[in-house]
C-alpha cells in the first residue's frame, strides 16, 4: 500500500519535450489541466501528495518517476540514459532526502530511468532500453541486494520504455502490449493482452486497490473493471504526445 507520492507540474517548455509519439505538441493549458486531475486522482487513492515547481530547463521533467526510484526499504537516485534529462536529479534530491536521507546512486557509465523499472513484490524487472543500459542495470540489481530485494533484465526493442507496454496490477495480473505479451520472463502471470488500438492502456497504473486508467480507452477499462478493480479515468492526451504515460507522472510510496 502506497502512502505519499511526489509529482511536478509541467513546464510551458515540454512544448519541446522528447517524443516519438507524432501526435503534435502538447496543449501547455490543458496539460496542466490534466495535471491537476491526476493529482486529484492520486489523493482520492487515499495519498499525500508533494507537488514541486515546473522546471522550465527540462522539457520533460514532469515525468518525475523517472529520475529516482523508491524501493519498500529506501530510495535510489538514477542516471538518465537520455543527457537533456541528466540534470533533473539534483533537483529531485532534496524531496527525496525527506523522506529517505543519503539515498542510492546510479552513476556513469551506468544509465537508467525508472520508468523502465517495474516492481513486483520485492522483485524488480528492468528494462534494457535506449535510456537504460546494462550497466546501470547492473548497478541496480546490486543496491537492491544490499536492500535484501531482488532485481532482473528484460530484454526488449522498439519501447521508450518498459512499463510503456506493461502494467502489473497486483494479484498476478499483468496488462501488456506486442512483445511483452509473450515475453518468457513474464509466463507465469495472468496476461491481460492490450488491442493495438487501446495499447496506451497497457501503461494504466494500480493504486491502493484502484487502477487509474488513461481516460479514451473504454476496452481497456471495461477489462479492467472485469477482473473486479475499481477504476479512476484520467485524462493523458497532452502527455501522451511525449511518450508518457500514468506511472511516470508520480512517485509513488
Amino acid at each position: 500500500m502506497f502512502s505519499h507520492a511526489i509529482a511536478r507540474k509541467p513546464c510551458r517548455s515540454m512544448v519541446k519535450g522528447i517524443t516519438s509519439a507524432k501526435r503534435g505538441k502538447p496543449n501547455f493549458e490543458i496539460a496542466c489541466e490534466q495535471h491537476d486531475d491526476y493529482i486529484l486522482a492520486l489523493q482520492e487513492c487515499g495519498l499525500s501528495v508533494t507537488v514541486l515547481d515546473a522546471l522550465e530547463a527540462f522539457p520533460d521533467s514532469c515525468f518525475v518517476e523517472d529520475v529516482a526510484l523508491f524501493t519498500p526499504i529506501g530510495a535510489i537516485l538514477t542516471h538518465p540514459g537520455t543527457s537533456s534529462r541528466q540534470g533533473e536529479v539534483k533537483f529531485i534530491t532534496e524531496v527525496v532526502n525527506q523522506f529517505y536521507p543519503c539515498p542510492d546512486i546510479i552513476d556513469a557509465p551506468g544509465h537508467l530511468e525508472a520508468g523502465d523499472i517495474m516492481m513486483v513484490g520485492g522483485h524488480f524487472y528492468i528494462g534494457l532500453s535506449g535510456r537504460t543500459n546494462r550497466q546501470g542495470a547492473q548497478q541496480l540489481i546490486h543496491l537492491l541486494a544490499k536492500q535484501g530485494l531482488s532485481g532482473s533484465m528484460v530484454n526488449m526493442s522498439g519501447l521508450p520504455h518498459l512499463k510503456r507496454s506493461l502494467s502489473y496490477l497486483e494479484n498476478n495480473n499483468l496488462l501488456t502490449f506486442g512483445e511483452m505479451h509473450h515475453h518468457a520472463d513474464f509466463s507465469d502471470y495472468n496476461r491481460i493482452e492490450m488491442s493495438a488500438n487501446e495499447r496506451y492502456a497497457a501503461s494504466s497504473v494500480w493504486i491502493n486497490g484502484t487502477v487509474l486508467v488513461p481516460k479514451g480507452f473504454p476496452e481497456a477499462l471495461a477489462t479492467i473493471q472485469s477482473l473486479g478493480y475499481a477504476s479512476r479515468e484520467v485524462a493523458m492526451s497532452e502527455f501522451q504526445k511525449l511518450d508518457g504515460g500514468l506511472s511516470g507522472l508520480s512517485l509513488r510510496f
